[in-house]
């Protein structure tokens, strides 16, 4: 047996054992509805007289004519019972897809402000501004790189 594995049917087996139970449920449910309303329709047409007074007198007053051509009293249309969906799924976002970024070497001062950029090839041209920053100043300056969105 492999390691870390229970044994019995797994949550797949679980899972389609499960919608079918459903499914007979659904059937079932469904057809008791429809029995019931086939009966309405049935105790409706009984317990109309004036449906069977109409049917008498159409069929007195075409005896002679065929029965092709005299029209049928109508039926009563079934009532058909909605089916229950399932809600629809809610859409997943897009997910933007992250700009392109470029990296560079920026010159910061003590309270962060920036103080020269620099392409991330040029890092020795933004070491001997700082070297000069703090030469001249006296404060403390910084180095850093930076991530920043290529633009087109």
């Amino acid at each position: 047996m492999a390691r870390g594995r229970k044994s019995g049917p797994s949550r797949l087996d679980l899972r389609r054992e499960s919608e079918a139970a459903e499914a007979r449920e659904r059937e079932d449910g469904d057809e008791v509805v429809e029995e019931e309303v086939e009966d309405e329709d049935d105790d409706a047409d009984e317990a109309d007289p004036d449906a069977e007074v109409e049917a008498s007198e159409e069929d007195a007053g075409d005896a002679d004519a065929d029965d092709e051509d005299s029209p049928k009293p109508k039926k009563k249309a079934k009532a058909k019972v909605a089916k229950v969906k399932a809600p629809a799924k809610p859409r997943k976002a897009r997910v933007k897809e992250a700009p392109r970024m470029k990296a560079v070497w920026v010159v910061y001062d003590n309270s962060g402000k920036p103080q020269g950029e620099f392409a991330f090839k040029e890092k020795a041209e933004a070491e001997a501004l700082l070297a000069r920053k703090i030469e001249e100043k006296k404060q403390t300056f910084y180095l850093q790189m930076v991530k920043q969105p290529i633009e087109s």
